[in-house]
């Protein structure tokens, strides 16, 4: 199969088949993150596509999930897109899954009726990073968009019937925006509706530019007690029944899951267990 450059997947695909219909991202800006920068965002042409399909279809005697890689691949062309769904059903009949990134930009630049028809044609779930839903913050690490398109997006696939999983980073106000990120975040969650969240915390990685900013003293991360309280004051501002929150990233120092509104006293309560003994794991940095 073709694969260009490093490869990226949601933690909940690991056992996907990751097919390349798209390579990069196309906003690829953001100033905490270094994926995608060893190649240009382009698609890969149809006829690769459909010869990675056929070669998977000769490796693997059972395929039941698929994610559609790389950062952005619901802007590919929509009838094009819909040729690959198609294809993806009439050579693996078992696969009951397939899910994709999906961008701000990539969402608002489809009508509903796109939408909906490729949600028809079997792509279920759609991945989507708010990382903050602090405007200030969101400029700060140049996102790309501003909290309300973001919400916009978010609103647009969920109508669509697409399955909505959105990723927040905690961390990224730093110490100067702490608060401000989690009400703001948990305000945007409420409004955007996503059947599931998962937090990351922020890594500060060489060679992007938030790195470069935080040598320079621009930027300050939170202590880890710091951002326990802002995932706190997150989940007390997030109102979204039957949400499933996870955040038990290598890259978090408490594993913290439950589903809002019901779990969110169990939350608040395995944060505090966590300030009051002083309980942090190890955290591995990983790329977001």
């Amino acid at each position: 199969m073709h694969y260009e450059g490093t490869i990226y997947r949601p933690p909940s695909e690991a056992y996907s088949l990751i097919v390349q219909i798209t390579v990069g991202c196309s906003h690829n800006g953001c100033k905490f993150c270094n994926m995608y920068k060893d190649k240009k965002f382009h698609m890969n042409k149809l006829d690769q596509i459909m010869e990675d399909l056929d070669e998977a279809r000769m490796m693997y005697t059972y395929v039941d999930r698929m994610f559609l890689a790389d950062g952005d691949a619901l802007v590919y062309r929509t009838n094009d897109l819909i040729t690959i769904l198609d294809a993806i059903k009439e050579k693996f009949p078992e696969c009951q899954r397939i899910t994709s990134y999906a961008t701000p930009m990539s969402l608002l630049s489809k009508t509903e009726e796109e939408l909906k028809t490729v949600r028809e044609h079997g792509l279920e779930m759609l991945y989507m990073g708010l990382e903050s839903g602090c405007d200030e913050v969101l400029q700060r690490m140049n996102k790309g968009h501003t909290s309300e398109r973001i919400i916009e997006a978010g609103k647009k696939a969920k109508a669509a019937g697409f399955k909505l999983s959105v990723t927040i980073l905690s961390g990224l106000g730093g110490e100067k925006l702490w608060k401000e990120h989690a009400v703001e975040t948990g305000k945007a969650i409420t409004l955007m509706k996503p059947d599931y969240v998962g937090e990351m915390t922020l890594n500060i990685i060489p060679g992007t530019k938030l790195y470069e900013e935080t040598q320079e003293g621009l930027f300050k991360m939170p202590s880890p007690e710091l951002i326990l309280e802002e995932t706190k004051l997150l989940i007390e501002n997030t109102d979204n029944e039957g949400c499933v929150f996870r955040s038990n990233h290598i890259s978090n120092y408490v594993n913290i899951r439950g589903t809002f509104n019901a779990g969110k006293e169990s939350m608040i309560k395995q944060i505090d267990a966590a300030l009051d003994h002083g309980s942090f794991k190890v955290r591995h940095y990983t790329q977001m």
